[in-house]
């Protein structure tokens, strides 16, 4: 039996969990270090494998895919839930799909978007890039003093709370806004509930922990870009498609955003003839969010655990139980 690790772009995978339990079980393993370029080369590529290990949505399996994967029995997925996962597909061809803990996604995620904050208040990223080239102080921003300035928080659940502590701890002001938020529930987080369009008319950094949905698909778009004060910041560590991309890039190239700091974009990985990658008043960052080792470690293990139980016949944290019927 074939089992294949996907998306391992950091090459991880192998010394973050006891593969050799597997090993020892008959499987043959296989890792892929690169994203696959099509549907078609993953379809091409995955035809042998009756197991996938999958991290979050970094390869999409839309039912298109799935249906071309004859040989599929099982799925292990590494995290919650993945969007980009079709169940459903997977559940008709009664392939079991078992998901992990989520780790310690929180802090790992919340740690980094503060330092997006601090990145980009700092230019950072552009003064970074004058060291590598021989160049000093040329073309940097004068950088902004976090204490005394305004957070707007779009979507204050676990993770927007976190980041609002991170926030007053450096003698930041919080505002805060979501669908279902109540100032009640802001208050205790230490911010203060207003509605979107005072958060982005009045806010100097907007950052974004929104679960991508129907509902918050493009929920900054060129409207709510242009309500953001001039000089202002925005940061995205949720997912890409919650900003409207080519709404903000005209937002960053005349000026009106003065600086985007982003961990998420609406193509993963981000193309390398991109726009983005060519502008200086961007901070970028691979997808990092919920990368840690110790994140790493607790997805992989699980899903070790999780393949011996289906081998045993007794499959664990499935997420769609209609596939075992």
């Amino acid at each position: 039996m074939k089992l294949a690790i996907l998306d391992d772009y950091q090459r991880l995978a192998a010394a973050s969990a006891d593969w050799e339990r597997l090993r020892r079980r008959g499987l043959e393993i296989s890792i892929f270090h690169e994203a696959f370029a099509s549907q078609d080369e993953a379809a091409r590529k995955l035809a042998p494998f009756e197991v996938l290990v999958l991290m979050r949505e970094r390869t999409p399996f839309p039912r298109s895919l799935v249906e071309r994967l004859r040989s599929l029995k099982f799925i292990a997925l590494t995290g919650l839930r993945a969007p980009s996962l079709d169940a459903q597909a997977c559940s008709a061809r009664r392939i079991p799909i078992s998901n992990t803990g989520p780790g310690r996604t929180g802090p790992v995620t919340a740690e980094l978007a503060f330092g997006l904050i601090l990145a980009a208040a700092r230019d950072f990223a552009r003064a970074e890039r004058n060291m590598r080239a021989g160049r000093w102080h040329e073309g940097l921003r004068g950088g902004t003093v976090l204490e005394g300035k305004r957070l707007g928080i779009l979507g204050l659940g676990k993770l927007g709370a976190r980041v609002a502590g991170y926030a007053r701890a450096f003698g930041m002001e919080v505002l805060a806004w979501s669908r279902n938020l109540t100032a009640e529930r802001a208050s205790e987080a230490g911010a203060t509930m207003v509605a979107k369009e005072e958060l982005l008319q009045t806010s100097d950094f907007v950052t974004i922990h929104l679960v991508l949905s129907e509902r918050t698909r493009g929920l900054v778009g060129a409207a709510e870009l242009a309500l953001m004060k001039p000089g202002a910041v925005l940061v995205n560590t949720s997912r890409g498609p919650i900003v409207d991309e080519p709404a903000m890039l005209e937002a960053l190239k005349g000026g009106r955003l003065a600086h985007a700091a982003l961990d998420v974009y609406d193509r993963e990985p981000l193309p390398a003839d991109h726009a983005l990658r060519r502008m200086e008043n961007v901070t970028l960052l691979p997808h990092l969010g919920y990368v840690s080792e110790e994140v790493y470690a607790s997805f992989y293990g699980d899903c070790v655990q999780n393949v011996e139980a289906w081998l045993e016949g007794k499959p664990i944290r499935v997420i769609n139980p209609e596939a075992l019927n």
